[in-house]
């Protein structure tokens, strides 16, 4: 039966930018969830030294908390060479990380969409770079997974494999056992196009989940195309409590409990509070019982 992870989504800038939440705050705030672990991100300025590592880890054990998974956001698409090898040494020390707290998944990207980089570089780019780092993942004992994500929060393109055609070949052009996908169904609706189809297409590859429920505040998708090229997400994109929006888990999940999906599921909203983040945690609790039954 797959575990529930909360991610601090609402609170990124606070744990990444001002420091006005440690990671501890965070832990402690998640430990009231009723969720069995955290995913944390890179940024977070706590996990900046890595001598911390191992503190955080003993302050989520004491919480009874795991921290299964690490959201990273390499940026492999850039047309320098000596900017993506940097790229693999970030990658590389976020393993190390991933694996000093205790985690088995860590999450890679395929980069930043820049006009300038062709379909065809783009995903060599990647797939060069993710291999790079696969030796060095192996080692440690962690699987890097790919998301058809969206944007990072700190990025000013959008994702380089955020449709499902690109997304699709540059997975199927890795083969690993320590190489998957981490599947989020909004992400896809911020393509413009079906989460279910992408699923169907790369559902024995997903070993993670993020789960989220979309909205826009206002205007179209098409409104929201015209905002890419800024930096962090457009004002008018909102994660809304799960359930609400625009994903059918009922579909999502039988699609996963028939492939046999088993995995961790991190749960990616709160903004509009943490009450909001445990009604999402009451729903997605609920809909797992539902579709894999103990």
């Amino acid at each position: 039966m797959p575990q529930l992870a909360a991610f601090p989504k609402a609170w990124m800038d606070d744990l990444c930018v001002t420091g006005s939440m440690s990671l501890h705050q965070w832990l402690e705030l998640a430990a009231t969830l009723g969720v069995d672990g955290v995913e944390l991100y890179s940024g977070i300025l706590d996990l900046n030294d890595a001598s911390n590592w191992g503190e955080s880890r003993r302050i989520a054990d004491d919480l009874s908390l795991a921290i299964p998974m690490m959201c990273c956001s390499p940026d492999f698409t850039h047309p320098d060479a000596s900017f993506r090898a940097e790229q693999v040494e970030k990658e590389k020390r976020w393993i190390e990380m991933t694996a000093a707290l205790g985690g088995s998944f860590c999450r890679v990207l395929s980069g930043q969409r820049r006009p300038e980089v062709s379909r065809e570089a783009g995903i060599d780019y990647a797939v060069q770079c993710i291999e790079a780092c696969l030796p060095f993942a192996t080692e440690h004992g962690v699987t890097l997974v790919i998301e058809n994500h969206y944007k990072d929060n700190y990025w000013t393109y959008p994702e380089f494999a955020q449709h499902m055609d690109v997304f699709c070949e540059l997975v199927g052009r890795i083969d690993s056992p320590n190489f998957g996908v981490n599947y989020d169904p909004s992400n896809t609706i911020l393509a413009g196009e079906d989460p279910l189809e992408l699923l169907a297409r790369i559902k024995h590859r997903v070993v993670t989940m993020h789960a989220s429920d979309r909205y826009l505040a206002e205007g179209t998708i098409d409104d929201l195309r015209r905002e890419e090229n800024v930096e962090g997400y457009a004002a008018r994109l909102r994660h809304g409590e799960i359930g609400k929006g625009m994903n059918d888990y009922d579909s999502i999940f039988t699609e996963l409990a028939g492939v046999g999906f088993d995995g961790w599921i991190s749960i990616e909203d709160g903004v509009d509070g943490v009450e909001q983040l445990r009604r999402s945690v009451s729903f997605l609790r609920g809909k797992i019982a539902e579709h894999w039954p103990a």
